[in-house]
């Protein structure tokens, strides 16, 4: 009788406190909100030294561990107390005797996520996604099974030999690959797989359910002792049995009954309409699925999917970009909404063509984290941007969805998990398009706990965060300036090239904060060649903006920038998450050669 009332009331309290799905665009959460309890956070490092760091995973398994990826195709553990072994859990550069088995070749390549089975601790199987080389980029996910005698470490010979391969997604392009993996609470393995790349979908890919392009798939890798079988269909996957060979009927069938077959349908497929579903997570409290979906111009989404979800959502992409229409024109451009909205979603600088440049609330490329409960937060879904560095929370306060900034940190993200203590862990790189060295030329990455900030300790490192007073331009100075980071206000050292001959023409800008170059024919032609190399990509060749700044708008995002001390320190010292990695890729010289450049773009 008691298990009774309990259950009872157990689904009683869960009608009541069910999250619904927005249902018009009023309803999708946007930058400005405010998080039930209003939590603050800090980002406190545990680990660094990692090679363009693409995600991290938690065995779960007891230890406390958390493993690493790397995009070059390595894997690493990170213990407990925050040391990293030597030698490579898995090493997938040394079991092709040809060479590396990961394509590395663009950003968006490599060594994409790691999952390990429900069960690992008792039979050893993970799982990983991988831009495959010899198969020219495709996606490869891919079956590996632990040596219990060597559990840290995985030889070549262990690698290859239990290998066991359950799909090749077949990739069009170089980016929008996906490549989140993750075992939700029912046991099945589901898979982030974007829609193949370019721009705008141009294999309508989101709305073909004849590709697994542009969907979050999901499969049963429990086959049994039958391993010739790659994996099996969850019967109760919503296109699991649409495609079933039958016997044409005519009449005596409904419409609905017509309208479930679907003879081109992948039966993998959970759900669909995304465009580069890259990180997803399941909330360990209650099973409820956010995914973290990469935008294109304008805007970023995060779809939310209630734990008792029957698949089938179509998320609306192309048609779609967030709760706008595709291709986003203007905030008031006539267009019925099709597909599932999104619970939450934030602009770009610039949310339309030709809007005015926003100064906060925006980035260019969100990358899920984790679900935190933990620290005053109740099923807040964290995410970082690529881009910006700042992080948004997104949670549900009892009567409609909230998306709050919760910090603007100096990071790079790149994606998240929940470790088996709870907390929720990020990794970030220095790996922008543009400033690519490849998986292992450019500055290491780290991997950082998300901590209440009552909880920071004295002596730990903290990730750098955007501080009032950095948005405050340097302004004049009496004699020699005195260069700041952008970010702390702290002295700044010009020491980032040990080697670097500094030219007179620097040492003049560091007696007088003036750009010696201003005007100069010749610097502004060399500081336009390292514009078009380092920041076009972003700014675009006009400096009009894209998924940067406008450079040729009067208002800027950090006001900091608005003379040339502060447009050098800005450069120098980078002033967010993808700045981090120009600094280390400019002299001085190039550096004030490039501001001249900037200076003649018309305002």
């Amino acid at each position: 009788m008691k298990t009774i009332r309990l259950f009872t009331f157990l689904a009683l309290t869960g009608a009541l406190i069910a999250q619904p799905v927005p249902k018009t665009k009023e309803e999708v959460a946007r930058p400005g909100g405010k998080l039930p309890g209003g939590p603050k956070i800090a980002l406190v490092k545990i680990a660094e030294g990692f090679n363009d760091p693409t995600n991290v995973a938690s065995p779960f398994d007891g230890t406390g561990r958390l493993f690493v990826t790397e995009r070059v195709g390595r894997v690493k553990i990170v213990n407990k107390d925050g040391s990293v072994n030597k030698e490579p859990f898995l090493d997938l550069t040394k079991i092709n005797p040809l060479g590396s088995d990961v394509q590395t070749g663009f950003v968006e390549q490599g060594l994409y996520s790691l999952a390990f089975h429900p069960k690992f601790k008792e039979n050893g199987y993970f799982y990983v996604h991988y831009a495959s080389l010899p198969f020219n980029g495709d996606g490869v996910i891919v079956r590996f099974q632990v040596d219990p005698s060597s559990p840290q470490v995985m030889t070549p010979e262990r690698t290859n030999k239990t290998a066991k391969v359950l799909m090749r997604i077949e990739q069009p392009y170089y980016n929008h690959n996906g490549g989140q993996i993750e075992f939700g609470p029912d046991g099945y393995l589901y898979i982030g797989s974007g829609d193949g790349g370019w721009e705008g979908d141009p294999h309508e890919s989101g709305q073909d359910l004849g590709t697994w392009l542009g969907k979050m798939l999901r499969i049963d890798v429990n086959t049994g002792d039958n391993d010739t079988i790659p994996y099996k269909i969850p019967p109760t996957n919503p296109f699991a049995h649409a495609r079933d060979e039958r016997l044409m009927q005519l009449f005596g069938i409904s419409e609905v009954d017509f309208a479930k077959i679907k003879t081109r349908v992948k039966p993998e497929i959970w759900a669909y309409g995304l465009r580069n579903p890259y990180e997803f997570s399941f909330d360990p409290k209650t099973g409820n699925l956010f995914i973290a979906d990469v935008g294109q111009n304008h805007w970023e989404e995060i779809h939310y999917q209630p734990a008792n979800s029957k698949g089938g959502e179509n998320y609306g992409w192309n048609k779609m970009q967030g709760s706008w229409c595709h291709p986003t024109l203007s905030p008031n451009q006539p267009c019925n909404s099709f597909g599932v909205l999104p619970a939450g979603e934030y602009p770009h600088e610039v949310p339309f063509p030709g809007a005015k440049p926003l100064t906060s609330g925006h980035g260019c490329s969100i990358e899920g984290l984790g679900v935190a409960n933990y620290g005053g937060m109740n099923g807040v879904y964290l995410v970082g941007d690529w881009c910006t560095g700042r992080v948004f929370g997104l949670a549900w306060d009892g009567r409609r969805w909230q998306l709050e900034e919760m910090l603007h940190s100096n990071l790079q993200f790149t994606a998240g998990g929940n470790g088996e203590d709870g907390y929720v862990y990020a990794v970030n790189c220095n790996c922008f398009y543009t400033a690519d060295r490849g998986p292992m030329g450019n500055p290491p990455g780290a991997l950082w706990r998300v901590v209440p900030v009552s909880e920071v300790k004295p002596g730990q490192e903290t990730a750098l965060t955007v501080q009032q007073i950095s948005q405050v331009s340097a302004g004049p100075t009496s004699g020699a300036p005195a260069f700041k980071h952008p970010l702390t206000n702290q002295p700044l050292k010009l020491d980032k090239y040990p080697n670097e001959t500094v030219s007179a023409r620097v040492l003049e800008f560091h007696k007088s904060g003036k750009n010696p170059y201003t005007g100069s024919k010749d610097a502004i032609a060399s500081g336009r060649a390292v514009y078009d190399q380092w920041c076009a990509a972003c700014h675009l060749a006009d400096g009009t903006g894209r998924i940067g700044s406008n450079l040729t708008d009067k208002q800027v995002t950090y006001p900091r920038v608005a003379n040339d001390i502060g447009m050098f320190e800005a450069i120098y010292a980078g002033a967010s998450g993808a700045m981090q990695p120009f600094g280390n890729k400019l002299t001085q010289d190039e550096i004030l050669r490039l501001m001249a450049f900037i200076e003649t773009l018309k305002k």
